[in-house]
């Protein structure tokens, strides 16, 4: 990326308020957090209208996975050249274009067309999720306030949204097709008023970074950065939390209907305990930051991550099974922005650092579960959590290596 590139994109823009550039990216990922409930939330109907089983729409969802890994591996270098503002605003176009084919496939009954959806969306999610995550990390460090906690609340927040939205259209039986293009409709006009308030703030951070390291070969890729011991380990954390996330999202309302008994709509329901709990936690982040140290607050939401699943794997009542989704919601809430948080202190490379590790915790989020249906179809959905389980416990224990590194957040 060329100095003089980088500078002009920056000031191009006019000046705005961190309130107003960090409001833009909140109301973005709400959006993100919508679009993912809505097909997420429709998963029993979109089954349905396929005829597929369970390790068939393994098969199908891995098209979403095979299109966020493109859009993970190749959104460091998009984001560079093209800087947050359009890498976020190709990536929600492609995102939405995404959902939107998926909503024809489902129609026309056609599991070719849903996996092209699936493809789209997860391939505009990995550019605009990436961009808006290293955006926002730049803009938490010049400003020195916490604000990863409640990006990543206002996805959860969208999801919530979502989810409601998810049950009233399961409830009134209104086809997929129709519910999935509404909101592709609605979040296409409702992001674009947002995008031009990003104002590339990681692209002036990242060029401060490439002047104090001119010399270092490769230092604005990325894969550098797993060369610190300390940045592979956020990583592996970020990697379980995720996976704990990425798992209920695809998975959670078919798990309470096909492992617990649960009508289709009530499964809706219990997925929007999860998101429900998810953004408390996530709203919650500032306010506990103030209070806990932040690594103790890693650990404990790697501990109340594990916990929630375990309840759910064994729970023997239908009642007990969803009100350990609102614990797992609650301990998957904070993990993986703690840990962008956390690469992203001190100086250097930090767009690179939060790259490496937002790469990662994404690879767990849309690559594991789609192998989850493998699983789930040879021994039910249940059991096919113990592997998320094993991950989250082994991030608990990473938790416990890791070491603060002297940055303190003040008060938003």
């Amino acid at each position: 990326m060329h100095p003089d590139t980088a500078t002009l994109s920056v000031t191009a823009t006019p000046s705005a308020s961190p309130l107003t550039r960090s409001s833009a990216l909140f109301g973005l990922f709400v959006l993100v957090g919508l679009a993912t409930s809505t097909w997420v939330t429709r998963t029993p109907a979109l089954r349905d209208a396929l005829q597929a089983s369970t390790e068939q729409m393994g098969m199908v969802l891995f098209g979403f996975s095979l299109g966020s890994m493109l859009g993970i591996l190749t959104a460091n270098t998009l984001t560079q050249r093209l800087h947050a503002r359009r890498a976020t605003g190709l990536g929600m176009v492609v995102n939405l274009c995404g959902l939107a084919l998926l909503a024809l496939g489902t129609g026309y009954a056609s599991v070719p067309l849903a996996f092209g959806g699936f493809v789209l969306f997860g391939l505009g999610m990995g550019w605009s999720d990436i961009a808006v995550n290293v955006e926002c990390a730049a803009l938490e460090n010049a400003v020195a306030r916490p604000l990863l906690t409640t990006l990543h609340g206002c996805f959860s927040l969208g999801a919530l949204l979502g989810a409601l939205l998810g049950s009233l259209m399961a409830w009134q039986n209104v086809p997929v097709l129709w519910h999935l293009l509404g909101v592709a409709g609605v979040a296409a006009v409702l992001s674009a008023p947002l995008l031009r308030q990003i104002h590339n703030t990681s692209a002036r951070a990242a060029q401060a970074a490439a002047n104090e390291a001119e010399a270092a070969a490769g230092s604005g890729s990325m894969f550098q950065a797993f060369k610190q011991r300390g940045v592979l380990l956020i990583g592996l954390f970020a990697l379980g939390l995720a996976l704990a996330e990425g798992a209920a999202h695809d998975w959670l309302p078919l798990l309470m209907v096909d492992g617990y008994g649960f009508a289709p709509a009530q499964g809706t329901l219990i997925y929007m305990l999860f998101t429900l709990g998810m953004a408390v936690g996530r709203f919650s982040g500032q306010a506990l930051l103030r209070r806990v140290e932040r690594h103790t607050l890693m650990r404990a939401s790697a501990c109340a991550a594990a916990c929630g699943l375990a309840l759910v794997i064994v729970a023997q009542h239908p009642l007990l099974g969803a009100l350990a989704v609102v614990l797992w919601g609650l301990g998957a809430a904070l993990g993986f922005p703690l840990a962008l948080s956390v690469a992203a202190e001190g100086g250097g490379a930090s767009a690179q650092r939060v790259s490496a590790v937002a790469t990662l915790g994404y690879v767990a989020i849309l690559v594991g579960p789609p192998l989850l249906g493998f699983l789930g179809e040879q021994h039910g959905l249940r059991l096919a959590m113990l592997p998320v389980l094993t991950m989250v416990a082994i991030a608990w224990a990473v938790a416990y290596t890791l070491r603060p590194r002297g940055l303190q957040l003040r008060e938003v």
